[in-house]
């Protein structure tokens, strides 16, 4: 054991952190392309094959796991707030071009 063991006495209640995705590789079914994926799961840039979500290595985590994910109807209000605040559209009649300078 390491200081820096997750399993360690000093980890023991902190939260697990989510295992990062490997990166695989293998020939598209249907073209036989090497292409590569995350965790078994794979499409393919050159005839548009994927396979099945089911076939990857390991479950797909849920959406509660995403920590970037919004939580609630106020936090996508919020994150709409954002995007239509983001431009600058004058008022009518003031004389301003309808485009950022």
């Amino acid at each position: 054991m390491t200081p820096h063991d997750p399993t360690g006495p000093l980890h023991g209640s902190a939260p697990r952190l989510p295992r990062a995705p490997e990166i695989t590789e293998a020939e598209c079914r249907r073209c036989g392309t090497l292409i590569a994926g995350l965790d078994g799961r794979y499409a393919c840039g050159v005839c548009g094959w994927v396979n099945d979500h089911s076939e990857g290595h390991r479950p797909l985590p849920h959406a509660d796991e995403d920590p970037d994910r919004p939580r609630g109807r106020a936090a996508r209000s919020a994150k709409n707030r954002q995007v239509r605040g983001a431009g600058t559209t004058p008022l009518p009649g003031s004389g301003a071009p309808p485009y950022p300078c």
